[in-house]
């Protein structure tokens, strides 16, 4: 490693602690909100009492489950597509674990390649989107999130 990136390493190194706190604050917040949201079908998020990893997560992640999941929006292929271009504060990246929010719709990029079948076994189906949780501030995450299921799915949380 050269003397200029160990010097950034070392210096995020020392805020890691703290960037992850909120991390996982905003990433638990976000998988509560769209759990409960009738415009998604299911949030994969190991983190929700439902989920059928949550007590192997809280033994082997004591500090939380991280800031990766991946939920399925109502309306299919075409939802998850508008749903990601409707995103305002999200960048629309194949990378994961920046400090800012993240999302990709896999079955439009990064699995494109694969069959429908293939896509469904490897957690990438038609309908399923992304997401990698920064740490900006959550309710404006939460918004931004509302606003594009709205104009992707063509119904508010209320209806």
């Amino acid at each position: 490693m050269n003397p200029q990136a160990a010097h950034y390493t070392l210096l995020g190194i020392e805020t890691l602690g703290l960037r992850m706190e909120r991390h996982v604050a905003n990433a638990q917040a976000v998988a509560e909100w769209l759990e409960a949201d009738p415009r998604v079908n299911a949030v994969n998020y190991a983190g929700l009492a439902a989920s059928p990893w949550n007590a192997t997560a809280q033994r082997v992640y004591p500090k939380g489950t991280g800031a990766l999941f991946s939920f399925a929006i109502k309306g299919g292929y075409e939802a998850a597509i508008r749903f990601v271009e409707g995103l305002k504060m999200f960048s629309h990246v194949a990378n994961l674990g920046d400090a800012r929010s993240l999302v990709i719709h896999s079955a439009s990029t990064t699995h494109s390649q694969l069959s429908d079948a293939q896509k469904i076994a490897a957690g990438a189906g038609p309908d399923v989107v992304r997401l990698s949780i920064g740490i900006e501030n959550v309710e404006d995450l939460i918004a931004d999130l509302d606003a594009a299921l709205t104009a992707a799915t063509g119904s508010s949380r209320e209806a």
